[in-house]
């Protein structure tokens, strides 16, 4: 029998599919010193964010059963691919089933600091009635720039265009095709936009995308969006804009260490923040399910 092991656990109706078509299904997390010998008696890995896949695990479970390592979601950045790939253990994601639930995120946060909702959520819970405080601004009209143009980014430019917004987008592939939005550099990007919202990979050898020195060419009381990865930007530089009022607000799903420490970022009042929740629909998690079925049933020949 084939052994799937779904270490940060697995939708319910995946796993039933799974289990009734003869595969076993495991889902159970283990510590990282545990994971590796345990994958020895495993055929496939499924993982969302939680568990990181690194070397000496891949190295523990090599000569084991493992034959196929899945993201059950977008990045693979948590997993050494490359070096998985050179063990003869095949690596993929599920690409296509929580677009809409990160830019609808992105989107949202970007509502939470256009008009003060994290904030006046904050302080009526304390008794406070500041309405004249909380004056924001309209998304419709002002101008949001794009860094990366995945899937993730042309969902989000589809909701910005429908409110009004002008989108702007780079990517290391160049210019789309069929695109209604406009194609700029990377520094135009920063210095033209009120909002940018970033959806991009972290590439630790590259060290973040978004520092000091690209926060500078930024317009003054511009906003930026991370429902990306934890690292592409750097949490020191963006505290800093935050403080000097260089930028006006952030809105944060992931962060370089998580869960955070990084309290006085999550208790900034010009940030709106979230727990890693960028897939976390009832929507997206049925999606990436079925899709974890489908890649599953087409490596095994099922």
């Amino acid at each position: 029998m084939i052994r799937v092991l779904a270490s940060d656990g697995m939708d319910k109706a995946a796993a039933a599919k799974l289990r009734d078509m003869g595969f076993e299904v495991v889902e159970q997390f283990y510590e990282p010193e545990q994971l590796g010998e345990e994958l020895k008696d495993y055929d496939v890995l499924v993982v969302r964010s939680a568990t990181k896949v690194r070397k000496p695990i891949i190295d523990a479970a090599a000569g084991g059963r493992l034959k196929l390592i899945i993201r059950a979601g977008v990045g693979i950045d948590n997993i050494d691919a490359d070096y998985a790939a050179e063990k003869g253990i095949k690596v993929t994601n599920t690409p296509n089933s929580s677009s809409a639930s990160v830019a609808e995120l992105a989107i949202g946060h970007m509502f939470a600091l256009a008009r003060f909702i994290a904030a006046a959520n904050v302080t009526m819970r304390e008794g406070k009635w500041e309405k004249k405080k909380y004056k924001g601004i309209e998304l419709a009209g002002k101008t949001l720039g794009l860094v990366g143009f995945g899937r993730i980014s042309r969902e989000v430019a589809r909701i910005a265009q429908a409110l009004g917004m002008t989108v702007l987008y780079t990517d290391i592939i160049g210019e789309a095709e069929n695109c209604t939005c406009e194609y700029c550099r990377f520094a135009d990007v920063l210095k033209r936009s009120d909002f940018v919202s970033l959806h991009i990979p972290f590439l630790k050898e590259n060290g973040p995308t978004i520092g000091a020195g690209e926060i500078a060419m930024m317009k003054d009381g511009a906003y930026l969006i991370n429902c990306a990865r934890g690292g592409v930007v750097s949490e020191e530089a963006l505290l800093d804009a935050l403080n000097t009022g260089k930028l006006a607000g952030a809105g944060i799903d992931v962060f370089e260490e998580e869960p955070t420490k990084n309290l006085e970022l999550v208790n900034h009042p010009n940030v709106s923040v979230t727990p890693h929740i960028g897939a976390s629909t009832a929507e997206a998690q049925k999606r990436i399910g079925g899709e974890t079925v489908a890649v599953i049933t087409e490596f095994f020949g099922r």
